[in-house]
C-alpha cells in the first residue's frame, strides 16, 4: 500500500496547487463503492510516488470543498494540476490501470 495524503478543507488549496498531478478521492466510511476503490487508490499512491500525489478526502469530515466542487455522488475522483481541475471520474469500478494512465498523462 502506498502513502497517500489526507486532504482536508484546510489543506486542500495548497495540495492541489502542486506542479505534479494530484488525484483526490472523495469518499465516506459508509459508502460501499468507496470501499471497493479505496484500496486501489491507496495502492496507486505507491505506484506513482515521485510522479504524482494521491490524496483522500472524507466528505463527512470535510464539507466545504466537496460542496464548492459540486461533488454530488461518491466516490468521485478529481485530478488537478497547478490548481486547475483536469479530470473528473465518478464511481467505484474504475480499473487501476485506467486511474494510473489518466493521472500520469498530466505528469
Amino acid at each position: 500500500m502506498g502513502k497517500y495524503v489526507v486532504a482536508t478543507d484546510d489543506n486542500f488549496q495548497e495540495l492541489i496547487n502542486s506542479d505534479k498531478p494530484v488525484l483526490v478521492d472523495f469518499w465516506a466510511e459508509w459508502c460501499g463503492p468507496c470501499k471497493m476503490i479505496g484500496p486501489i487508490v491507496e495502492e496507486l499512491a505507491g505506484d506513482v510516488e515521485g510522479q504524482a500525489i494521491v490524496a483522500k478526502m472524507d466528505v463527512d469530515a470535510n464539507s466545504t470543498v466537496p460542496s464548492t466542487l459540486g461533488i454530488r455522488s461518491i466516490p468521485t475522483l478529481l485530478i488537478f494540476k497547478n490548481g486547475e481541475l483536469k479530470e473528473r471520474l465518478v464511481g467505484g469500478n474504475i480499473p487501476k490501470a485506467v486511474l494510473s494512465q489518466t493521472l500520469l498523462k498530466h505528469a
